[in-house]
């Protein structure tokens, strides 16, 4: 009797552990629990007054002046593309990476600035063009997923 109740025990504690580990998302572009993510992913990523230049020294101003010192890798998308970008959690206008990822139907053009951490010194500005991979979900906002991540 003692030895099947220690049974049942452990499969029950591996069963539960097991529930833990798996919380990816099965689904991706649902709903996001992270209320503010669409925001901060604008802010991070579709900035507005971005230099037009891929010289070193104005990036290093722009990004000491409006934050991102602590982001070793940034990526700058076109603020025309705000609707693209948005698109790319329906599918029209994205469709599912893998696990929870999202990639974009079309490629993008995005500058990507490499820096040191703290410092903000510029290790490279790089013009890019590939598709957009989304990570994690996508908030839903006035009834449309939008990027988080």
């Amino acid at each position: 009797m003692m030895a099947s109740l220690r049974v049942l025990l452990f499969c029950l504690v591996f069963f539960l552990l097991k529930l833990q580990t798996s919380a990816k998302n099965d689904a991706p572009c649902q709903p996001s629990k992270w209320n503010n993510g669409y925001k901060t992913f604008i802010k991070r990523h579709i900035r507005s007054g971005t230099p037009n230049s891929y010289d070193e020294d104005e990036w290093k101003a722009y990004i000491k002046t409006h934050g991102g010192c602590d982001r070793p890798t940034q990526s700058f998308l076109l603020p025309k593309d705000l609707d693209r970008v948005r698109a790319v959690c329906s599918s029209g206008g994205g469709q599912v990476y893998q696990e929870n990822l999202c990639i974009s139907r079309q490629p993008f053009k995005f500058v990507t600035v490499r820096s040191e951490p703290q410092t903000c010194s510029i290790r490279s500005v790089k013009a890019e063009t590939k598709h957009l991979i989304l990570g994690r979900d996508c908030d839903l906002v006035e009834l449309e997923f939008l990027p988080v991540e």
